[in-house]
């Protein structure tokens, strides 16, 4: 599903009117039927509907869906805002619709004064003041509104975008000034903001509303921005063949754990194996030998000279892939290995944890680094590794950084969180929509470390191992919390989840 930036959502419009011939205000009706539907499944009569509109389309929406709120027995009252007296002309239209109708409890057209009504608990409000045009923050009266809004506890609908969050970057956006919608009923495509963390608590429950735009145009468009979705991963998934035997199913290399994280080791360990693997190579200080033999009995061990850290680069002359990071620490001796390691592997390579971090404590290495590595960062880390890293004002501008150091460097940056984000060498963002909370604890980033290095151990290519990977690990994730509920969900249920969510695609 591609992600559509606000002017694009403009010509989609446009296109669908000329190309379908349609006009405009029944493209409106449209949606307002769909949008009413919506908003019916979900409360009943006995809530008061209070309708704020603006002046442009958004506004001519809210003005439709309580008019057929109202032809449904809703109680509505109407406010529309037409303070500079210049309504778009199917605002106007479904304004003198609504007037006619002579169906809604109250109509307040606000020019100057506005005198707001009290909206308590057994309030609905239908958000329909700006939608996906806006491109600053909301001040003056609009601001006071949302704010009242805001505190008062009634229950919100948003049409298409929750009024004051714009569609893309919000980082200079007044956050006090934004809609804090219950559900968001968003047209046809979800915007990028909506995939963003700090927008989360803005758009509350989403739903797509489907109103039929033209697919010939959004098959067309040209935008950096994807969503993964289901039938795009059954697609790259390959099939096991009858007479397969694990010389063909493909070899990796983990190399994980120092003393006292021999954890990270048998976790991505683990996690490899049951991404369908043939064969997985741990390479360990000596004190984790014990730890590993009993814990993942069908691995390979690779034991360091020293003792306590991973010291030596090894030869990967006869493995398909390497993942290395996980629990490794920050040793300089394992640094000098670590940079050592990526230079000579002869294999896609997955960096995670403290190799990321080490990458980031010697920046002069990262122009030495070969491409078309993958690196799996959270948000610190990837504020650690990115340049000219600090904090991030909002999470925009944190995915513009992985961008732009995915491009720099030429690697895939897989920015980890509840809507992971692959940025690819081309500048593209493959978003992820498997997942949830409690997949946030210790571990679960390793985890995906051994999915990911198995499947391009299988022969996938680096940006299908990581677009299959988040997804099987997020879907892995979701069968577990299912059965298990989040909050007490660690990271080898994840892996005890794999055959399951394998199951699940492969059916």
């Amino acid at each position: 599903m591609k992600i559509l930036t606000s002017g694009q959502l403009r010509e989609l419009d446009k296109y669908t009117i000329e190309n379908e011939v349609v006009r405009s205000i029944d493209l409106m009706e449209r949606a307002a039927k769909a949008l009413s539907a919506a908003i019916m499944e979900e409360w009943g009569t006995d809530m008061s509907v209070v309708v704020f509109a603006g002046p442009g389309n958004n506004g001519g929406d809210a003005l439709s869906v309580a008019r057929l709120l109202a032809e449904r027995n809703y109680r509505v009252s109407v406010y529309l805002f037409n303070i500079h007296n210049q309504l778009s002309p199917d605002c106007a239209t479904n304004r003198k619709r609504l007037i006619d109708g002579k169906k809604v409890k109250a109509f307040h057209e606000i020019t100057l004064d506005f005198d707001p009504p009290t909206l308590d608990a057994s309030t609905l409000v239908v958000d329909g003041l700006f939608g996906t045009g806006l491109n600053k923050p909301l001040s003056g009266g609009f601001a006071s509104l949302v704010k009242y809004i805001n505190q008062s506890p009634c229950r919100v609908v948003s049409i298409d975008m929750p009024s004051g969050l714009m569609a893309e970057d919000n980082t200079y956006n007044i956050h006090v000034n934004i809609i804090k919608a219950d559900l968001t009923l968003t047209i046809q495509l979800r915007k990028l903001s909506m995939m963003l963390a700090d927008c989360q608590q803005y758009v509350g429950r989403l739903r797509i509303i489907d109103i039929g735009l033209s697919q010939e145009y959004i098959d067309r468009a040209k935008t950096p921005y994807a969503i993964l979705e289901e039938e795009d991963v059954r697609a790259m998934l390959r099939p096991r063949d009858d007479f397969a035997h694990k010389g063909q199913m493909g070899t990796a290399l983990i190399i994980a754990g120092s003393y006292g994280m021999a954890g990270a080791a048998v976790l991505a360990t683990r996690a490899c194996l049951r991404a369908g693997v043939g064969k997985v190579a741990v390479h360990t200080p000596r004190r984790n030998y014990e730890v590993m033999q009993m814990s993942v009995p069908e691995a390979v061990l690779q034991i360091d000279r020293e003792e306590v850290y991973f010291s030596e680069a090894v030869d990967t002359g006869d493995f398909d892939a390497l993942g290395i990071g996980p629990g490794i620490g920050l040793h300089e001796n394992t640094a000098i290995a670590l940079i050592a390691q990526i230079r000579r592997a002869q294999c896609p390579t997955v960096l995670d944890a403290d190799a990321l971090n080490i990458l980031a404590n010697h920046r002069a290495w990262m122009q030495q680094l070969p491409k078309d590595l993958i690196m799996t960062p959270h948000p610190r880390e990837l504020e650690r590794l990115a340049s000219g890293a600090g904090t991030s004002d909002g999470c925009y501008e944190r995915l513009s950084k992985a961008r732009d150091l995915a491009q720099h460097i030429r690697a895939y940056v897989l920015l980890k969180g509840h809507h992971s984000a692959l940025c690819m060498p081309d500048g593209s963002v493959c978003f992820n929509q498997t997942g949830n909370s409690g997949m946030a604890t210790a571990g679960s980033g390793d985890v995906l470390t051994g999915i990911i290095t198995a499947l391009c151990a299988r022969g996938y290519k680096q940006g299908d191992a990581c677009k299959l990977g988040m997804y099987l690990h997020g879907l892995a994730g979701d069968l577990a919390a299912r059965d298990l509920g989040k909050e007490s969900l660690i990271a080898s249920d994840i892996i005890n989840y794999l055959p399951k969510a394998f199951k699940q695609l492969e059916d």
